[in-house]
């Protein structure tokens, strides 16, 4: 049995390039993944195959190929740039005689190394476990054993099957943590939405610059650093953008090419500050040679946590590394599209500012309806969105209410209650 180092500083890195594109992966990408966990290069194993071996999933001749280069460099961990299944990782290990851990072992553990607030560490954690679940087998014979000893004899219970237990007690005892954070988490949603405070979230692909321009906007300090998942935690603040334009800036977690499942499971409260945003502000980075691979692998993430539906203007950052200039790129409709803008000189700034104030003044509709008795249910409903600023009764006990609610809000409520239409009817002219 190998001795498994708690932390692996000298990496063997294997890539595959896989003609599948669905499952090809980035080796510039995943070198600079391993120089963010804290590890040292030593050698890169390459290879090219139609789609992966079942056993080793690398041939049976590079996998000896490796055995070379981890004697040769004294190598402590082999890392690959795939998702490993746990019988190859343990057949793996086994045949190497050395640590091995797949991309999302590392991304998993590069999350751990950054997770700085209470939420973030039981994400991580719960992730981990998750993720610790199927590969219990690898490369522990003595888990297979069974208990032994005084009134523990006869068929009793596997070592193994005693830690699927504890891991699964475990893994209740965080989700239970977490549900008290995701209220907690919705109560400060309700009290923005009632105070009227719209939320922009910052999105996009992972070192594009949204920390530099949630600095730069929101006037804060948030941890800068060239590196993948620099920020993990979210972070929001409150900025007057004008004397009638008060909005919430969200900096979220950086996604990536084939971002784990169980990452996206476990951050699914965090990315509610996205899901539930009245405007995104999709960061690009205009230098990254990838940049529209890029959009796509955030577009697919914003759909997996429902949020590919909520308005967003692309952000085009890092134009002081190029010849282009500050400018506001509008569509067919005369809507924004894309703001060009350097986050780190300031370059474009002010119009993304003048964008955002622009945009939430024609984004909130107020005007006075009436709404009958029998229509308290609507009224409840405006009440639940803050929407209603002063109400008035009449002698009939009609509802007289003033009200101020974003467009979009007012879109969904008249597609949940139709049959009320012709109480906003006034309301609703002009709305897209």
């Amino acid at each position: 049995m190998f001795e498994r180092p708690e932390i692996g500083e000298r990496a063997i890195l294997v890539h595959m390039d896989i003609h599948d594109e669905s499952h090809r992966e980035d080796l510039a990408e995943f070198t600079e993944l391993v120089t963010s966990a804290g590890a040292e290069v030593a050698a890169v194993a390459t290879t090219s195959r139609h789609r992966p071996e079942a056993k080793y999933f690398i041939g049976v001749g590079k996998a000896e190929e490796i055995v070379g280069l981890i004697k040769q460099h004294q190598a402590e961990v082999v890392l690959f740039n795939h998702a490993l299944s746990p019988s190859q990782e343990r057949n793996l290990e086994i045949l190497l005689q050395c640590r091995v851990l797949d991309r999302t072992g590392l991304i998993l553990d590069i999350f751990a190394q950054r997770a700085r607030s209470f939420e973030g560490k039981l994400q991580v954690e719960l992730a981990q476990l998750r993720h610790m679940s199927t590969r219990l087998v690898r490369g522990w014979t003595h888990l297979e054993r069974q208990k032994g000893g005084i009134g523990l004899r006869g068929p009793g219970e596997t070592q193994l099957e005693t830690d699927r237990r504890l891991l699964a007690v475990r893994i209740k005892q965080i989700n239970k943590r977490l549900d008290k954070v995701r209220k907690q988490r919705e109560q400060g949603r309700q009290a923005r939405r009632k105070a009227e405070v719209p939320t922009i979230s910052l999105v996009g692909y992972t070192n594009a610059g949204k920390s530099t321009l949630f600095n730069t906007l929101a006037d804060e300090n948030v941890y800068v650093q060239d590196q993948l998942f620099a920020t993990l935690d979210p972070t929001l603040r409150s900025v007057s953008l004008a004397n009638d334009v008060n909005v919430i800036f969200a900096d979220t977690v950086g996604f990536i090419r084939h971002l784990p499942h169980d990452l996206v499971d476990a951050f699914r409260s965090t990315l509610q500050e996205t899901a539930q945003a009245h405007l995104l502000l999709h960061v690009i980075d205009v230098i990254d040679e990838n940049r529209e691979d890029r959009v796509i692998e955030v577009e697919s993430v914003l759909a997996q946590i429902a949020a590919d539906k909520i308005p967003c203007i692309q952000v085009m950052n890092k134009i002081d590394a190029t010849s282009a200039r500050p400018r506001v790129d509008m569509d067919d409709q005369g809507r924004v599209r894309r703001v060009w803008l350097s986050a780190a000189t300031g370059q474009g700034v002010e119009l993304l500012q003048q964008v955002l104030c622009e945009y939430f003044r024609d984004e909130t509709v107020q005007a006075a309806i009436l709404l009958k008795p029998a229509q308290a249910r609507l009224r409840a409903m405006l009440f639940e969105l803050g929407a209603i600023r002063q109400e008035t009764i009449d002698a009939n006990g009609g509802f007289h209410l003033d009200i101020s609610i974003a467009r979009r809000d007012l879109n969904q409520l008249a597609r949940r209650e139709p049959q009320m239409l012709d109480a906003i009817n006034g309301v609703l002219s002009g709305v897209a």
